[in-house]
């Protein structure tokens, strides 16, 4: 007996999918992901829909025009944007002391900076304006994250040994995680908000419950400095990389490590996976970055080309795109199928420490040591706009979930807020459907 009853149908724009929120007929509401990883504005969408309601029951003949208006406006999303100019909107002199990082929250209407003067800020990206002060570790902030998609909670690492959950309205201190034994260098939230992990000079990750501030789990196992860490987009795995030359991935259940990727011959830089939880990838000073089967741990390619370190790598939001940035001052872009270089991105004058692609992967942009940020053409590799004012290098560089804001941070002890000029917000996620007649 079919006992789901359709209530309502969320978008997700990046990665392209549709969010259903159903009722059972015990009243429990429950919702699934339908990822639409290979929408493109070429897709034909009649096909589509057609395969959709005939594969999935929550979906009846009469919701078949409402499919069809969602993924049409999954597509506009898609679109490339090449005309679009950021120009600088504010600048914050964020602290007294360098900044170590800063970053988004999912809808880009805050941002958080940490700091050598030992706190962390939060500030409204459209006012430019600081809402709160995150103050009490007795060491550098190092590491930084948003609860996203959430955004009520922040976790800071610290040099002090401990990292701190926090209330991002009030700037109250909630827990105190402790139990590092050297400086915190990396953090992240699981998924779902309900765990957060960390990485440390003492060479261990841990899991910490985040309603209690207990440790749940210690990731024992890596010879050296954990300098990256994330988990999987399911929550079920988290990958740590590391100074010992290799990247592990563990149990998020019961902290077991369940492959150990050791084909680099030198220092980790950089880690991530793709949003299918499918694949991971490792950025090393071997000059490679090398893609894995997270499932059964084996190297599936390495990417060379570059003539000096890898400092960062990044998937696009669908996992078909690899971006890399290098001490040899170009950023380069891989097929994620084929292992093959794209494009090279040159321009910078000096190392480049990060990269990230826009929302719907049609851009990159770059952080570097000469002081700009580039934004790049991931099609042909052109450069489509350079990032000006900085007057020292810049070390952070995000766009924010709509693709329009971005913010750069740098030595100069300035973070910038860039601003598209020609669109303003929409709000995301938005209830397409509300749904009370029985199908």
């Amino acid at each position: 007996v079919f006992d789901m009853k359709l209530k309502r149908i969320l978008l997700r724009y990046y990665p392209p999918g549709l969010i259903l929120e159903y009722q059972r007929r015990n009243g429990e509401v429950q919702s699934k992901a339908m990822d639409l990883l290979n929408l493109s504005e070429e897709t034909d969408v009649e096909v589509l829909v057609a395969q959709i309601a005939f594969e999935e029951p929550l979906i009846s003949k009469s919701r078949k025009p409402m499919l069809r208006k969602l993924i049409n406006r999954l597509i506009e999303k898609l679109e490339d944007k090449q005309s679009q100019k950021f120009s600088a909107y504010k600048i914050l002199r964020a602290h007294m002391l360098p900044l170590t990082t800063c970053a988004f929250n999912k809808a880009g209407s805050l941002f958080i900076t940490g700091s050598y003067d030992r706190t962390c800020r939060v500030w409204n990206t459209v006012k430019g304006e600081e809402t709160v002060v995150l103050e009490g570790h007795k060491n550098v902030v190092y590491a930084i994250a948003f609860n996203n998609p959430y955004g009520d909670k922040v976790v800071t690492g610290s040099f002090d040994k401990t990292a701190k959950l926090w209330d991002v309205q009030t700037g109250q201190c909630l827990r105190t995680l402790v139990g590092h034994t050297a400086e915190i260098v990396c953090v992240a939230f699981h998924p779902e908000g309900t765990y957060v992990a960390t990485g440390c000079m003492d060479n261990t990750a841990r899991i910490w419950d985040v309603s209690t501030g207990s440790c749940l789990q210690e990731l024992r196992g890596h010879t050296a400095e954990a300098v990256s860490i994330s988990f999987s987009s399911r929550g079920n795995l988290i990958l740590t990389g590391s100074f010992d030359y290799t990247a592990k991935i563990w149990s998020v259940d019961d902290g077991r490590c369940l492959h150990t990727l050791a084909e680099h011959k030198g220092e980790i830089s950089a880690s991530q996976f793709d949003f299918t939880g499918d694949y991971c990838v490792t950025g090393s000073t071997d000059r490679t970055c090398k893609l894995w089967d997270v499932h059964s741990g084996e190297c599936m390619e390495t990417l060379r080309g570059h003539s000096d370190e890898v400092l960062d790598c990044v998937f696009n939001h669908t996992g078909t795109h690899l971006a890399t940035a290098s001490s040899d001052a170009t950023a380069r872009v891989y097929n994620v199928m084929t292992g093959a270089c794209i494009c090279i991105l040159q321009g910078h004058e000096d190392e480049v420490s990060k990269v990230q692609f826009s929302p719907n992967g049609q851009k990159i942009i770059s952080a570097s040591s000469d002081k700009t940020c580039r934004l790049w053409s991931v099609d042909d590799g052109r450069c489509l706009q350079v990032l000006e004012g900085h007057t020292d290098e810049i070390f952070s560089c995000a766009f924010n979930y709509e693709g329009d804001t971005v913010i750069t941070g740098s030595k100069d002890n300035t973070c910038r807020i860039w601003k598209d000029s020609c669109f303003g917000p929409i709000d995301e996620d938005e209830d397409c459907e509300e749904e009370d007649e029985t199908p």
